[in-house]
């Protein structure tokens, strides 16, 4: 959920963009400053943003990644956003080398610019904030109970489920609620990095190391010291960067690219996937030696198409946070649409959800969503005449959504006697 009144901060942004993204932040409830290079730092003590561009110069040289060095040493949660004049794949390496938590590009239109901006802003997003999952439903209550206790102990956790189930807000929560938490939680994309440069990105580099080394630059790993490590998608993982992070697991150090000196190490190990790593590592397509370190807390996310009562809580809290977003007042929406979303199957899970909402907002709709605001291809799947609950289950649920949650009223709707309400609400263990 994005802050009511998130602060953005432009530091050395080119005058033409910085002007433009201002004002279309503004628009979004956004309080956004803009500033020189020169006076970042004092700029966010001043405002204390919630993501702060940092505008690079042609070719990637000079003030603008120094500047995000500084800042990523200096604050270690906070987003930072490169914002160049001009792209290239160098300058993208260079700029998450510094410290760079995403690469925006300033060829699309700047609403679009300001959106990105502000997913970033995002307590989710940043892995910071107080946000927690989303649903009533005995699955996640289960989750949540064991997150609590998972984060009251320093052991190693792995966090699996299917694409889309919220395995990076389930570490964020995590690391939110260890002794830990004054301490950067720094993640780990470990699909988006190459073994050329696992060493550079994991480790960090001394000057002069190697051709561009221009400034001594700390690795992901030596960013969480004290803290917690996240590696997303540890199962795309190589053989090789597996062994590297096996040693650094038991070693309790690191050493960067060029040093003379090991660093050691105080740093709580997470891990997340969406592949069956106890099959891989019989098969040996992963090591057994870092599956065992690593999957010693195991929390399993189910997907959302076996927890379908937390649907309609989702489908509020999202519209809630759209409504933010684009400053729009959607106030209700269609039981129809309810219904259909009730009787989809969900692969995508959560994120899916989530994009299909987004994209509904995307055309403006009025103050209420129909069926006909949903996006073509799932109207397509499930066609107005076919408009009807998939199931008993589904059915229940949409009148209880729509008469937010009141029995006598669902009943009615539902043309049931309050104790045949009761009996299929036990029946689903459907419970608010």
């Amino acid at each position: 959920m994005f802050p009511a009144k998130a602060t953005v901060l432009l530091a050395g942004v080119q005058d033409s963009i910085a002007s433009s993204l201002v004002d279309a932040l503004t628009r979004r409830h956004c309080h956004a400053v803009a500033c020189g290079r020169a006076g970042a730092l004092a700029s966010i003590s001043e405002h204390n943003p919630s993501a702060v561009l940092v505008g690079l110069s042609d070719g990637g040289t000079g003030d603008g990644l120094e500047l995000l060095c500084r800042l990523r040493s200096a604050f270690p949660q906070l987003s930072l956003l490169a914002i160049p004049t001009s792209s290239s794949e160098q300058l993208v390496i260079a700029a998450f080398r510094a410290g760079a938590t995403d690469y925006l590009s300033t060829s699309g239109p700047v609403d679009e610019l300001a959106n990105q901006v502000l997913k970033h802003c995002s307590p989710a997003r940043n892995l910071r904030g107080g946000e927690t999952m989303v649903g009533y439903s005995e699955e996640m209550s289960d989750v949540r109970g064991y997150i609590e206790k998972v984060a009251a102990s320093d052991s190693s956790v792995l966090i699996t489920g299917e694409t889309g189930t919220g395995k990076e807000l389930a570490a964020g929560m995590i690391h939110r609620n260890s002794a830990r938490s004054a301490a950067p939680l720094v993640c780990v994309n470990c699909a988006a990095i190459p073994d050329t440069l696992l060493e550079s990105e994991l480790f960090g580099f001394e000057r002069g190391a190697f051709t561009g080394a221009h400034l001594s630059t700390p690795g992901k790993i030596e960013m969480a010291n004290g803290g917690t490590v996240f590696f997303d998608e540890i199962g795309e993982l190589s053989p090789y960067a597996q062994a590297r992070l096996l040693r650094v697991m038991e070693e309790k150090q690191i050493q960067r690219l060029g040093g003379r000196k090991p660093i050691a190490l105080n740093v709580r190990f997470m891990a997340a996937t969406n592949r069956d790593l106890d099959t891989m590592a019989m098969a040996n397509e992963f090591r057994k030696d870092l599956y065992f370190r690593l999957n010693v807390g195991r929390i399993h996310l189910p997907p959302l198409r076996e927890r379908k009562p937390d649907i309609p809580v989702l489908i509020d809290h999202y519209v809630a946070e759209l409504n933010r977003q684009f400053g729009s007042s959607v106030n209700s929406v269609e039981p129809e649409v309810v219904e259909h979303l009730l009787g989809y199957s969900w692969p995508g899970n959560i994120r899916e959800l989530k994009n299909l909402l987004e994209g509904v907002f995307v055309s403006r709709p009025s103050s209420q969503i129909t069926f006909f605001d949903l996006p073509e291809w799932f109207r397509k799947r499930h066609p107005v005449e076919q408009a009807g609950p998939a199931s008993e289950s589904a059915q229940l649920l949409s009148a209880l959504h729509a008469t937010n949650w009141n029995k006598s009223a669902a009943a009615g709707k539902l043309n049931w006697s309050r104790m045949t309400l009761y009996r299929k609400m036990a029946k689903y263990g459907f419970q608010k």
